[in-house]
């Protein structure tokens, strides 16, 4: 009998699209038709986690006599055909087929800790032991001493994928030569680890069950947000699963260790994604940051001896120890071994979950897996690390994307955000956007973060709406030195670094904005005024109609015009004027 295998994307990106539904209808249509015919088949339809690629979702792949056909943007009514012709008659239906650009977005990617996401059952444990899942752990805990996997884990040259990249295994070493019975471990589980939790879930908790043997500690929290229901609901399934294996509790694998897992469930504060705030909120206090030292590897969790990774970093554990750390270390570059997961979104034409290897040219990340820029527009910049990371201009596109090279840069790898912005976006602009977003995160326990972000917000502000002046440009730049300097955490410490980079590579659009009153790329609207070319305006009307503010007026057929003591600037006729008759000055 041949098996044919039916998988549906049910990531929360999937499931938003209609996943559920097309999987039911798979299920349904299969058994139905598949039974009727005189060849025999049989249909294994099931879900898988998300495959990076959101924007085609629901993804669809037909795994059929050693062939795998993948269908995008599925939806109820195109069920019944797929089966029919694809199932049943062998016969693809090409024109639903993923295209070049589908290709292009997985073909340069290296994925290790994302591979299983889109092949496997988050919700079966078999599926994950088939691809020897839980053979690391119990490989650890059975055959290797403690000492001998933090060895393992520093000879990977494995580094933090959530923050500075601290490296792993030293972190480990502290934590597991303090001269305390009470240790714990945390996972913490951040947006860019959400459909990580949500597609491979078991990778991660068998990460953190090798992390409590290595050190010494008995039990382990996984700390992530309630709301994201679906990657809690997986992974509360994922450990229910491991414990009636046998894979937590007591005596695991016959050794005589014990390890357990709880959750803790954060706020939605950024400031959680510093360790020793989130150590706080899992103590039942208020999220705010500690003054280290003495740093969580020797003094964390109710103070006591604590390893802090997130997801990501806990994924890799059971590929070092089950595939070697060399093996790991081949890859990426020599300070920075292993792959890293983004999320690629902005002005790029492919928006989605990447994971590539340490040191990839951004060049080869926006147009190659991202297809370069929409509407086929220049490139202006690419922000790394998160709203507290730095912007790279167009001109070093061809830098590496290691920890090394960014750090030299003024960002940080952070947690994997990359925002690709193009000759449309202003760079001021942008910049007081995440400073407007870093003051309201900042959780006022130290001054110069609580004050300095404030003051940088306000000063933004005066330059975005023409009011700025040079003497602005030197507070900014002191303000920065200062923050930096004197911040209790990370998050004050880094917060000036869109600043501080953008200054750097995009002077000029500050220059214009504070000596010209102008803004070059027409976004700050206290510096932008809309018009219509008397001679290119049609009267269609189109641009009336778009109007909220009925600032514009004029008969069909005959010219318009704009009052500006009206117009509120949104734009929407410049948008919508196809005979380019308004002029944004």
């Amino acid at each position: 009998m041949k098996e044919i295998q039916v998988k549906v994307c049910l990531g929360t990106s999937g499931k938003a699209a209609g996943g559920e539904d097309i999987l039911r209808l798979f299920r349904e249509h299969a058994s139905a038709v598949m039974a009727d015919v005189s060849v025999e088949r049989r249909c294994h339809t099931r879900k898988v986690g998300c495959r990076g690629f959101c924007s085609k979702d629901v993804l669809v792949d037909v795994m059929m006599d050693g062939m795998k056909t993948t269908y995008q943007a599925v939806k109820p009514d195109m069920v019944p055909r797929i089966v029919e012709e694809h199932l049943v008659g062998g016969q693809p239906v090409t024109e639903w087929m993923v295209g070049p650009d589908y290709e292009a977005f997985h073909q340069k990617q290296y994925k290790i800790v994302l591979g299983p996401c889109g092949q496997i059952d988050p919700e079966d444990i078999d599926d994950y032991i088939r691809m020897n899942g839980y053979r690391a752990a119990r490989k650890a805990i059975t055959s290797l001493s403690p000492d001998e996997v933090i060895d393992r884990v520093q000879r990977s040259g494995l580094r933090g994928r959530g923050g500075s990249g601290y490296l792993t295994g030293q972190k480990w070493a502290i934590c597991r030569n303090e001269p305390v019975e009470c240790k714990f471990v945390i996972c913490n589980v951040g947006e860019v680890n959400r459909a990580l939790a949500e597609g491979n879930p078991h990778s991660i908790i068998e990460g953190v069950l090798i992390a409590g043997y290595a050190v010494g500690a008995s039990r382990g929290y996984i700390y992530i947000r309630e709301r994201y229901h679906l990657a809690v609901s997986r992974l509360e399934q994922a450990i229910d699963q491991a414990r009636q294996k046998g894979f937590f509790g007591r005596n695991i694998f016959g050794s005589g260790y014990n390890f357990d897992l709880r959750f803790r469930f954060g706020t939605e504060a950024f400031i959680c994604g510093e360790e020793t705030a989130l150590m706080e909120s899992i103590e039942g206090k208020r999220a705010m940051p500690r003054l280290r030292p003495p740093f969580p590897a020797r003094e964390g969790l109710w103070g006591n001896p604590t390893v802090i990774n997130n997801a990501e970093t806990f994924s890799n554990i059971p590929l070092i120890i089950g595939m070697g750390p060399e093996w790991f270390a081949s890859i990426g570059t020599e300070a920075s071994k292993g792959t890293k997961v983004f999320t690629l979104s902005g002005k790029v034409r492919n928006n989605g979950l990447v994971e590539i290897p340490m040191g990839m040219p951004l060049r080869e990340i926006v147009y190659g897996i991202g297809g370069g820029i929409a509407g086929d527009k220049e490139m202006k910049a690419v922000q790394v690390g998160g709203p507290s990371g730095g912007i790279i201009p167009h001109s070093m596109i061809d830098m590496g994307l290691d920890y090394e090279s960014l750090y030299k840069m003024g960002t940080i790898v952070g947690s994997g955000g990359m925002i690709v912005f193009d000759e449309d976006d202003c760079m001021v602009s942008v910049t007081r956007f995440f400073l407007e977003f870093l003051h309201r995160e900042s959780c006022g326990k130290c001054t110069p973060c609580r004050i300095g972000t404030k003051r940088m917000l306000e000063i933004l502000t005066r330059i975005t709406e023409g009011r700025g002046t040079m003497e602005d440009l030197d507070k900014l730049d002191q303000l920065s030195t200062l923050m930096k300097a004197s911040s209790l955490c990370g998050l004050g410490r880094t917060a000036p670094n869109p600043f501080i980079t953008s200054m750097s590579h995009f002077r000029s659009e500050y220059l214009a904005h504070i000596h010209k009153k102008k803004c070059p790329a027409g976004v700050c609207k206290a510096l932008i005024e809309f018009s219509i070319v008397e001679g290119l305006c049609k009267g269609c009307g189109v641009c009336k109609k778009v109007c909220p503010a009925e600032a514009i007026s004029g008969e069909k057929k005959l010219p318009h015009w704009i009052d500006t003591t009206v117009c509120v600037k949104c734009g929407a006729c410049f948008a919508r004027c196809k005979f380019k008759a308004i002029r944004k000055n």
